[in-house]
């Protein structure tokens, strides 16, 4: 092997240290002479590793005779390298196996002897050399010294003739490898974790975990029931992370937002028909709150409660305004079990008892030529006309600190909401809450429109009635699924600091020629 004969460059001064300067023969800080460092060693040790040592090759032996050790043998010649790597030695290009060479008998090495199509040697003490590579040599990658006995591919033909009595089976480790002799041994440094690479590796990723999901970042780990994988860590997508869903002509769609480690609000959207056999569609949304123990369960509980009270009361021809207010009703109750829970069963989590469980409800009915929203919280519901020439109205008042200043004439709205104590709600549903007071509220409109039914997480970023119509696309009432997935992506590009939830209801009325009828409870 060819090695540069160039005086070493020194990062240190021997004497004190000091980084020299490039091409100095003394060292500036302390005048030590460079050029008494000695050069360093012509070349590593290549010993036959296989070989007994007085068996050796001798031409592997650097500063020995480029005759072989047997007469008549040609010396072996290494190409020269075109690189050299970070201690000026030169970087082997090629394997062990393509250069060419003879074993201690004389003879052609394995791939030669191949190539030649002479048969291999008898097994004996003196072929050892033949029965592998019989040098030691670097690593092509790393440039890490590895011995080459056992290491390099088959032989062309067939495997390797069997092991030499005698000769050393292990071979010699020079760094912090794998044990020799173990499933892993390569020469190269021991894998700290399996290489997915592998075809064991890429089978066991394929194959399903038994009794759980599959991690979505490594594809081979089960998900824990804390939702990590047990594998990689990784934290896996909960179902409600994002969440859509289009009914005919309604559509809702939530979405955790940006800062909240989890989505704690919820939907429902539903349909059915009246008596008369005329359509109702249902739209519902709620919004956990986020101080109360298991937000995420109160609101879905009061989703599911109040759209299933809700298809019920209206098949059977209730009142759709006196259906809405025993929905709100059914609604409370469902998230008031959730505080009844036995006290045992979170015995694992001592906070999760301190306040029972509460969320925020707002909803929205169409059924004949009424329009019935219904809220206890600060959820709300808007209406954005077809024809944006004509006003937009917000159809639900808050029920929240901000509200009530505003109502008692303490602040405007605007210093009220610009408060920190602004979105502090005074209703909710919840065993905690005040008494329960529903409102609900009937209209007839009399023009076509969509209805937007949402979470603070929206209106935050579209306050005002005239703000959430210009987020709302032009082809909502058409295309209800798309426009509430661009109000939430509107709320996203606003900062998404909160669990983002809206459902869209278009209206469709023949011009009647008068104004809407609004009948408040």
């Amino acid at each position: 092997m060819s090695q540069s004969h160039q005086q070493p460059a020194l990062s240190k001064c021997p004497g004190c240290e000091e980084p020299p300067a490039a091409g100095d023969l003394f060292c500036g800080a302390c005048g030590y002479d460079l050029s008494a460092v000695p050069d360093r060693p012509h070349d590593r040790p290549t010993m036959a590793i296989t070989v007994p040592p007085d068996t050796a090759v001798a031409s592997a032996v650097p500063g020995a005779s480029e005759a072989s050790a047997v007469p008549g043998a040609e010396a072996v010649r290494w190409p020269a390298a075109a690189e050299t790597d970070s201690s000026d030695v030169p970087a082997p290009v090629h394997r062990p196996s393509d250069l060419p060479g003879t074993d201690s008998g004389g003879r052609p090495l394995a791939a030669e002897r191949e190539q030649t199509r002479e048969p291999g040697p008898a097994a004996g003490p003196g072929a050892a050399a033949g029965q592998g590579f019989a040098a030691a040599g670097q690593d092509a990658a790393s440039g890490k010294e590895f011995a080459a006995a056992g290491r390099g591919p088959e032989p062309v033909g067939g495997p390797e003739p069997a092991a030499v009595p005698g000769a050393s089976a292990v071979p010699v480790r020079r760094d912090d490898r794998a044990e020799p002799g173990g499933a892993e041994h390569s020469g190269d440094f021991a894998p700290a974790a399996p290489d997915p690479r592998t075809a064991e590796h890429a089978a066991a990723a394929a194959a399903p975990v038994a009794g759980g999901k599959v991690c979505v970042a490594c594809r081979s780990g089960r998900v824990d029931p804390d939702g990590y994988c047990e594998n990689c860590g990784h934290a896996q997508p909960r179902e409600r992370d994002h969440m859509e869903q289009e009914l005919g002509s309604v559509a809702a769609v939530s979405d955790r937002g940006l800062r909240h480690h989890r989505n704690e609000d919820s939907f429902a959207v539903s349909s059915t028909a009246l008596p008369d056999g005329s359509p109702a569609v249902v739209a519902i949304v709620c919004d956990g709150v986020s101080s109360a123990s298991r937000p995420d369960e109160a609101s879905a509980a009061a989703a599911n409660a109040a759209n299933e009270s809700l298809l019920e009361s209206l098949a059977r021809g209730t009142h759709p305004q006196q259906a809405m207010h025993e929905a709100i009703v059914a609604a409370s109750d469902a998230v008031n079990a959730l505080a009844q829970e036995p006290a045992g069963a979170m015995e694992h989590d001592a906070h999760r008892h301190q306040n029972a469980p509460a969320c925020t409800l707002v909803g929205a009915v169409m059924a004949g030529e009424l329009l019935i929203v219904g809220w206890v919280g600060d959820s709300r519901a808007y209406w954005v006309p077809e024809d944006r020439t004509q006003p937009t109205a917000r159809l639900t008042e808050d029920d929240s600190w901000a509200a009530q200043m505003v109502a008692a004439g303490l602040m405007n709205e605007a210093e009220a909401y610009a408060d920190e104590r602004a979105h502090a709600i005074t209703g909710w549903l919840g065993a905690d809450a005040y008494e329960l007071e529903p409102h609900t509220a009937a209209f007839k409109p009399d023009r076509s429109g969509v209805v937007v039914v949402c979470t603070d997480g929206l209106w935050n970023y579209a306050e005002s009635a005239e703000e959430m119509a210009a987020a709302v696309p032009a082809d909502a009432q058409e295309r209800p699924l798309r426009g509430a997935q661009v109000l939430v992506g509107h709320a996203l590009d606003g900062g998404g600091h909160d669990n983002v939830t809206v459902a869209l209801l278009p209206f469709a009325v023949r011009p009647q020629g008068a104004g809407s009828a609004c009948e408040t409870v």
